[in-house]
């Protein structure tokens, strides 16, 4: 048997529809954020910063563990001197004085040769902290602006949020109006085609956007006002009002 309802509560599926309209909408605004792209964008930023961070942060520990070593070595240097400096001072030996002498020769230049390496890489070890510093602040500057993004973001889902709790309020006030049969076949109408109900205004229904032909036009004018009739063309519960031009 076909299912009958009321012209006014078949007239309620319209106010339904356009509050479960608005929910779609609202929902697919809240996937859709520009700040969610931009978060995104972000991120690979963030990680690519992170990434160089990490690597530069490894090349000045490796010039730190290599600049200990330089200055390992110089305090070796700077101990034989000063020892041999001393030993050279109480020898009355010639030929012990001129070996002294010799070795002392050997280890300054080792020492100047020591201190121009322990120099540059003192200047290496600079420019690495120079770079770390750097990409450290842009890591900084990008993640405040990353907050900023985040703060937009989240007061246009509250917003969306506030709208959604309203409509979906409002919803289950009409719904609570609609009789049980009618609004289930609404619910697997929507469910299976997208829209559950579709005005016919002028011949035209809404839902598709289509005109209906005219026999099938004729078939609905035929229909008693409470016959629930299903839209040839959207599959949507058809809802005829003063609009429809029937």
């Amino acid at each position: 048997m076909a299912l009958k309802a009321s012209p006014d509560d078949q007239a309620l599926l319209l106010d339904l529809q356009a509050l479960d309209t608005k929910l779609a909408q609202l929902d697919h605004r809240a996937k859709s954020l520009p700040e969610l792209a931009t978060l995104a964008g972000l991120a690979t930023e963030a990680d690519a910063l992170r990434l160089t961070r990490l690597e530069r942060q490894g090349f000045v520990e490796n010039v730190q563990l290599e600049l200990s070593r330089v200055e390992s070595d110089v305090q070796v240097v700077e101990a034989r001197i000063s020892r041999d400096g001393e030993r050279l001072q109480g020898s009355s030996s010639v030929k012990d004085v001129a070996a002294l002498e010799q070795e002392l020769s050997a280890l300054r230049k080792r020492l100047d040769d020591l201190e121009e390496i322990e120099l540059s890489v003192m200047e290496k070890l600079e420019e690495h902290q120079r770079e770390l510093g750097e990409t450290t602040a842009a890591l900084e500057q990008l993640q405040a602006r990353q907050r900023e993004v985040e703060a937009a973001r989240d007061a246009e889902l509250a917003e969306l949020q506030a709208e959604r709790t309203t409509a979906a309020a409002g919803r289950r006030t009409i719904e609570a109006k609609i009789p049980a049969e009618l609004l289930a076949l609404y619910e697997k109408q929507r469910s299976r085609y997208g829209t559950g109900a579709s005005l016919l205004r002028g011949g035209v229904s809404l839902a598709s956007g289509v005109k209906l032909l005219e026999d099938e036009l004729a078939k609905i004018r035929a229909a008693a006002p409470d016959d629930v009739l299903i839209c040839p063309s959207s599959d949507a519960i058809l809802v005829r009002t003063d609009e429809s031009g029937l």
